[in-house]
């Protein structure tokens, strides 16, 4: 029942974590987005990665990455906007490498969740139940957004 350890040089009682069983609420389900919204969303987005491009993308550079492409794709109520990143150094490991910078999540009725990928590999949400139209003018006018 009781463990004795010898710490400090006194006798000290340690008593052990009680643990119990809780039961754990359910979570609440995503709310799935139409295909007709999906669709509409990603011409939109699409619209927007081709306005932005020219300034996202960035002249070759031999000894350092740089970012090639910029695209955006669907995953599950995701909405991702991509970067290729590309590296033509001799030594380089990987040649190519897919990275994601920015995510709309869908949060229903037309509103999205805006969020950024941190250094930490983390997505950080800092926006919420944001239209579509300024979801993509906060990703215009705020460098965390950008690749």
């Amino acid at each position: 029942m009781f463990e004795y350890t010898y710490f400090n040089r006194e006798f000290m009682v340690k008593k052990k974590a009680l643990r119990v069983w809780l039961p754990t609420p359910q979570r609440a389900s995503k709310p799935k987005i139409p295909e007709a919204e999906k669709q509409q969303v990603e011409a939109q987005c699409q619209t927007f990665i081709e306005l932005k491009k020219p300034s996202w993308v960035q002249p070759p550079n031999d000894r350092w990455g740089y970012v090639s492409d910029v695209y955006g794709k669907w995953y599950r109520s995701y909405f991702y906007f991509c970067a290729t990143y590309s590296c033509k150094a001799p030594d380089a490991i990987m040649p190519e490498r897919e990275v994601k910078f920015t995510r709309l999540e869908h949060a229903g009725a037309g509103k999205f969740h805006l969020a950024y990928f941190r250094h930490t590999g983390q997505w950080w949400q800092v926006y919420e139940n944001l239209t579509l139209k300024d979801c993509l003018h906060t990703i215009e006018q705020e460098q965390l957004f950008w690749p």
